[in-house]
């Protein structure tokens, strides 16, 4: 697994009673490598050959590319159904979450479309295709959500962004194994981390309701 690695380097100067000074550290030392574990793994040390193969860089490969490609039509169907809750949901927290996902989500778009630019590599439409994509409602689904209102919308709302969310996450750990640039393996994490925090959020709103 791909993941930013923390290099803990901890510099120790004792002096003894006598005032004599210890011997220095040898000149070849090297500090430890510390690689993250995912959720609930515990963190590994590394040496340093294997460590150079472990962190991420600035060069694109193709998961990087398929990944923010795909997650720029995720992110624009969770506006979508973002956009529908001020006007045909109830719940004020649920009014709230939609407007920090779109809060969220819309720069994120932006970014990504950015830097498929800075690679070369067009945006896809507003309508792309998404058949099979983790997660994407169905278009029966969002007219479904068009057509509710009150308590109705807001559990099909819930239940549609649950999945959507679990579909980012999927998609982000995909990343996260397979990809080689640096700031798109961290956006893979930051969206894991958010979403996840949502979908926390939403199962509180879905047991009120």
């Amino acid at each position: 697994m791909r993941a930013a690695l923390v290099v803990v380097i901890a510099a120790l100067s004792l002096t003894a009673c006598t005032s004599e000074a210890e011997p220095p550290a040898a000149s070849g030392a090297s500090a430890p490598v510390i690689v993250p574990g995912r959720p609930g793994e515990q963190a590994r040390t590394v040496g340093p050959s294997e460590a150079a193969t472990i962190v991420p860089t600035d060069t694109a490969n193709a998961a990087d590319v398929t990944y923010v490609r795909n997650m720029v039509v995720h992110h624009r169907q969770a506006l979508d159904m973002a956009a529908l809750a001020p006007t045909r949901g109830e719940h004020t927290r649920l009014k709230g979450l939609a407007s920090r996902i779109k809060d969220t989500q819309g720069p994120e778009i932006q970014f990504m479309i950015s830097w498929l630019q800075q690679q070369g590599v067009s945006a896809p439409d507003h309508h792309a295709r998404h058949e099979g994509m983790a997660g994407m409602a169905t278009p029966e689904q969002m007219e479904a959500l068009k057509a509710a209102s009150g308590k109705d919308f807001d559990r099909l709302f819930i239940k549609l962004m649950t999945a959507h969310h679990l579909g980012a996450i999927t998609m982000s750990e995909k990343l996260l194994v397979s990809g080689s640039h640096q700031r798109i393996e961290e956006l893979a994490n930051d969206v894991s981390v958010t979403q996840s925090a949502e979908i926390r959020r939403m199962r509180e709103m879905e047991a009120e309701l």
